[in-house]
Order: C-alpha cells, then structure tokens, then sequence
C-alpha cells in the first residue's frame, strides 16, 4: 500500500538564536534536541499554512454527486451485505432496493442506510432478476452469500446476462469460472476483497515465481481465526499456502489449524471481544530443517470495511471494463489493483 508523503520546502535562512544556531557539532544532547524540536514545529506550520483547505460548497458537492451504477446487493441482511451497502451508498452508487435470501427470508424487508431492501426467496429469484435488469440495464450484482450458492448464484446470473462480483468463498471454483466463461459475462471474481491483502497476495506471487524452491525443506504452520459464522476455510490461507507450495514448502491444506471458537479467539489469537463476530487473523510460520531459522507472516483484519470498500472498487473498474467493451471479461482483485485508479 502506497504511503503518502508530503514535501516541505523550508526557506533557505533560518531565524534560531542562542545555543540553537550553533553548529550542530558544538551542541550537548539536550541541545540537539531542543534545536530538532525547533525544527519540527516549523515544518508542521508551515506544513499547516501551505495546505489549501477544501471548500465546503465542494465537499458537499462531492458528497451528492451520485453515480449511474445500480447495485444490487445479495444478502443484504447479513453483516457483509449491510457493509457493501454502507460503503457503496458513500460511494455514490445506485442501491437497487431488492435483495436475494433463504426461503425462510422471503418477503421480508430489510433497513439499511435509510433504505428499504425486498427480500426475495429462491422460488422467483429468476423472474425477479431478469424483471429489475430490464429496469436497470447498466446494473452490477454484488455476491456475499454462502458457499453452496456459489455456483448457482452465477448459473442464475449468467442466464439473466447480468454482471456480477462474486466475493463469496467455497463453491466449485473450477465450474464457476466454466460457467462465466461460457456465458462470456463480465465478472469480479475474488475470494478476497481487502485490496491490501490482495496485494501482499500479490507480492506472494511474485515472489514464488521468480524465487522457486527459495523454502525447500522448510516446515509450515498455518493458523486462521475467522468469525463462528464462516463455515469453511480462508480461501486467502489456501491461495498463501499455494505460494509457499511454489517456494518448495510440503503442506497439506488439511493441516490447517481454523479457528472458530470465541474464546480461543480472544485467548489464543489475540482478537478483540467487540471483533469476534467479524475478523480474519492469518498466520504462517516457516522454519528450517534444523529450526534455526524461521520467518513469519501476519496479517490481521478487524471489522469488515476493507472489504466493503473493495468491493466498491471492484464494482467501479468492473463498470468501466463493460463500458470499453474490453476483450477481456473475467477478473480479479489483482486486475482491480493494476488498474491503479482505485479511491
């Protein structure tokens, strides 16, 4: 992830008195510092008087502007689907207040950001799609759903014709890039949507390519703690796992050490109590033949608003591949990133 960073010119001349204008050389300690202090305020001020604040007529125009990208969001009561809807509404985006759930969710409403979203059950989702792409032409659908819906999610999605982003784990995967290849449909398709993981996944990649057998004979040992909600196992962990593979590391996927009881979370793993309903904590650990050397990799996420925001990036750069009519039709995070346009 890019760090921003802010260039101060200072004036050539400097205006210190006393023990501070010396040379740097013939100052005690207390000195320097005081003189390095000295110095810092004056770049935090003038820091301060060369930003150019943003009007305010022009944040709340920023703040209106609405996008013409309908949104249709599947399982929005759950606590994913609300985040997608919370951050595409900041987004500017158009939410679609309709919705797909189980059967035992039909008919029902759900309220999220001011809006009233119809559930529909399984029985007219079909009708009901086709009915609301007439409606909105230009629409996106956005998956969070479980993982035995995934490949009848997109089936459905395919035969209406209607693009989608699928953040939804588990699922045939190798059927579910066959089905929208066959439809030639346009598709987001990621198991993981924080654009940070994504792109140390990226940097794991690369690094397996160009370094091959770089941990031959290294051991590896996986631990991932998600929600009790999540049913089955990071696909971020796997497709991590597939790199270090590359790197010439033995693992068995079912050697995987998941973590789902809460207080083991918050014992073992370290996460907050107010996070258990919704975290990933991954952990890998390499070490030598003889342990005496050994690496770590860790990335913990709290909450579920880097995925949110993804997920509207996802939908923004997907809107704007159908828009170019692009050759290509089926894409990844990793494609979001290389776009370098996100927000």
């Amino acid at each position: 992830m890019a760090m921003a960073s802010t260039r101060v010119v200072l004036p050539a001349r400097h205006s210190l008195c006393g023990a501070e204008a010396a040379p740097l050389a013939s100052l005690s300690p207390r000195q320097r510092t005081r003189r390095g202090l000295s110095l810092l305020r004056e770049r935090c001020a003038a820091v301060t008087m060369s930003a150019s604040p943003i009007p305010q007529m022009d944040l709340q125009v920023r703040a209106s502007k609405k996008l013409d990208i309908p949104i249709m969001v599947n399982s929005s009561s759950g606590k994913m689907g609300k985040a997608v809807i919370k951050a595409a509404e900041s987004a500017g985006l158009d939410i679609i207040p309709m919705s797909f759930g189980c059967a035992e969710e039909a008919g029902k409403s759900v309220q999220v950001c001011g809006k009233e979203i119809k559930v529909h059950g399984p029985s007219d989702r079909e009708s009901v799609l086709a009915s609301v792409f007439r409606e909105h032409p230009n629409m996106i659908v956005v998956d969070y759903t479980v993982p035995d819906a995934v490949n009848s999610n997109a089936e459905l999605y395919c035969n209406v014709g209607v693009p989608f982003v699928m953040g939804t784990t588990g699922g045939d995967r190798d059927q579910l890039y066959k089905t929208v290849r066959d439809s030639n449909l346009y598709a987001v398709i990621s198991p993981q949507m924080g654009k940070q993981v994504v792109a140390f996944l990226a940097a794991m990649e690369i690094m397996a390519e160009q370094f091959p057998g770089a941990f031959s004979g290294y051991s590896l040992k996986v631990m991932e703690s998600h929600q009790s909600a999540k049913l089955d196992t990071s696909g971020t962990a796997k497709a991590v796992i597939s790199c270090f593979k590359k790197l010439g590391v033995s693992f068995d996927m079912d050697q995987i050490q998941m973590i789902r009881d809460p207080q083991q979370q918050m014992e073992m793993v370290g996460v907050p109590e107010e996070y258990l309903p919704g975290h990933a904590f991954h952990l890998y650990h390499l070490a030598s033949p003889d342990e005496t050397v050994s690496f770590e990799f860790q990335h913990n996420v709290c909450g579920r608003s880097i995925y949110a925001e993804g997920t509207v990036d996802a939908v923004l750069f997907l809107a704007k591949k159908i828009q170019q009519k692009a050759d290509q039709h089926i894409y990844n995070m990793i494609d979001v990133l290389r776009e370098g346009s996100m927000r």
